[in-house]
């Protein structure tokens, strides 16, 4: 393996363990804490590249696994890859197909070797490797790429989540042994669930690879929101304060405020845009259900302080009107807001730690937002 390279990372400020960063990267510069939107196969449902510029999206989240399968790598090589085919400019984040082998694929053999699977598509017989994970994700040219890994669903066998762990980093080392994509970044992944061992024997074994940030995978996959927490609190003073740390599929306000404050600094999850699509809109007193008949004579804006599209022009009872009439408009305009909200609240935390009064905001936040996004319950996971 190469040695390490110097991380194209600073830390702005930090205010014990929550920090604001620059993540600087081929296609421009992310301000941290950030939250990536989900776009599956090159596009954040109900929204254009235009509309997620106008609310705040710094970076996007690609899905190498359902990008290698549609449009195909023919199509990604011949056209250049996603950022010119979904004319977007900023920075790109890929998942490594891990997750998505994980929750979709009907039958699956995994060794060390990697994943053979059948597509949800097809019924095609798929060898998934580090390798070919690579390869994949540089055709694509994200920014960002993640390193292979094997998610486990919790509550789970410490036997299983021993193996998980033990086969992410054998994975690992042969993801980073494929010959790197010039200024692609490289992030790695630990696993462990939520016991303290081997989260920590995981940490210490990825963090001394060759890579530009870490990941904190297998979270939000079943466990209580109270374990997910305990178990940040147990890693946020170990991680190496000189890489980016990124919690994979988190998006509540709740979630996203704790995780800050333990120094994460990356999140996607498509919580805000599933959300929307449903009619559920993300609000300081918690999810608002436009559907509601409460909302037939509002004509009150969704929410007074958002300066979205959505809250700008519309009334509750209008947006109402077309979730019940299946307007595809309510499905783009409660997804902007939803977005909007979320950028907005990443924001307000990134000024607070750079004004060093971070812990007056979650202070101020905390309670009210315990209420409005409760513990999640055993079983039930954020993103999926």
């Amino acid at each position: 393996m190469k040695p390490r390279t110097v991380k194209p990372f600073e830390i702005i400020s930090q205010e014990g363990l929550a920090r604001a960063t620059l993540l600087h990267t081929p296609h421009g510069t992310v301000e941290t804490p950030a939250f990536m939107p989900v776009g599956t196969y090159g596009a954040v449902k109900t929204l254009s590249p235009e509309d997620l510029k106008a609310v705040g999206t710094q970076v996007v989240l690609g899905n190498t696994y359902h990008l290698y399968l549609r449009p195909g790598l023919e199509v990604l090589e011949k056209l250049g890859g996603l950022h010119p085919l979904m004319h977007w400019d900023g920075p790109i984040l890929t998942d490594s197909g891990g997750f998505q082998v994980f929750s979709l694929a009907r039958l699956k053999t995994v060794t060390d070797d990697g994943v053979l699977f059948q597509s949800h598509l097809n019924g095609d017989t798929i060898l998934l490797t580090p390798e070919l994970s690579a390869h994949i994700q540089q055709v694509i040219g994200s920014d960002i790429a993640m390193v292979l890994d094997e998610c486990v669903a919790l509550p789970n066998s410490l036997g299983t989540l021993k193996q998980s762990v033990e086969r992410s980093v054998v994975w690992a080392r042969k993801f980073l042994e494929f010959p790197r994509k010039e200024g692609q970044l490289i992030f790695g992944i630990i696993q462990g669930g939520t016991n303290f061992d081997l989260r920590k024997q995981s940490l210490e074994q990825t963090s001394a690879l060759p890579i530009d940030g870490i990941a904190i995978g297998g979270l939000s996959v079943g466990e209580p929101t109270s374990a997910m927490l305990e178990t940040l609190e147990f890693l946020a003073p170990q991680m190496p304060n000189e890489f980016p740390h990124y919690l994979m599929g988190v998006g509540t306000p709740r979630d996203l405020m704790e995780a800050v404050r333990l120094g994460v600094d990356l999140f996607d999850c498509v919580l805000p845009t599933r959300c929307a699509r449903n009619g559920g809109l993300l609000t300081d007193l918690g999810l608002l259900n436009i559907r509601n008949s409460v909302h037939r004579l509002d004509a009150e804006p969704l929410d007074r302080q958002c300066d979205c599209e959505c809250c700008r022009h519309y009334s509750r009872a209008y947006l109402r009107h077309l979730f019940q009439t299946k307007e595809i408009l309510g499905l783009r305009l409660a997804t902007l807001h939803n977005l909007q909200y979320t950028h907005r609240f990443m924001q307000q935390m990134r000024q607070a730690i750079k004004c060093g009064m971070f812990s007056k905001f979650y202070h101020e936040h905390k309670e009210q937002l315990a209420i409005a996004y409760p513990n999640r319950e055993p079983g039930e996971m954020v993103c999926s």
